[in-house]
């Protein structure tokens, strides 16, 4: 199986942030970037899946250079590879950009599932997931808690009022 899990460095939380003057976009020269903690989730998911029906687990991130930081640490979890896409143009894309450009490195990496954190510390916008999978026309299962593979079918548990709820659908398919 080729899972693909897309990782963004982000700043830390922790840390003040600051817009870069004249650009109005978010400072990302910041020495305190980290991957995103929801991916580091999806990081963990990914590999269990692997372990469980073999595969590999691919990296993928797009950001700037500093990025190969949580990509070298993504790899050091027991990643099997990555890509990056570094591209001085793309410094503060949106949702809809970062999804086309997402979406082109999938088609020419090939996946069986790809798996994202719910929404990033930084943008909180969570639009990603679903601008991915519209883009590669498959499904998209969401606000998954555990996924479950079992042949071509993908099964999510989301957490819900009412306990859980659980939502299938067929790989390929975008899980976050």
């Amino acid at each position: 199986m080729n899972i693909v899990v897309c990782v963004k460095q982000v700043p830390d939380t922790a840390v003040e942030r600051t817009l870069t003057p004249g650009a109005g976009t978010l400072d990302r020269e910041t020495p305190d970037g980290l991957i995103n903690e929801l991916d580091e989730y999806a990081i963990e998911e990914g590999l269990k899946i692997a372990e469980a029906h073999g595969g590999e687990v691919t990296i993928l991130s797009m950001g700037p250079a500093k990025a190969a930081e949580s990509i070298r640490k993504a790899l050091s979890m027991g990643a099997d590879k990555a890509v990056h896409v570094l591209d001085d143009a793309l410094a503060g894309s949106d949702a809809l950009v970062t999804s086309l450009v997402l979406a082109a490195a999938l088609k020419q990496t090939g996946f069986d599932l790809v798996i994202l954190g719910s929404e990033s510390t930084d943008a909180r916008t969570g639009v990603v997931p679903a601008m991915l999978a519209e883009r590669l026309g498959v499904p998209q299962l969401t606000l998954a808690s555990k996924v479950d593979i079992d042949g071509t079918a993908v099964t999510i548990r989301r957490t819900s009022d009412d306990g859980y709820d659980t939502v299938t659908g067929s790989l390929p398919a975008v899980v976050s």
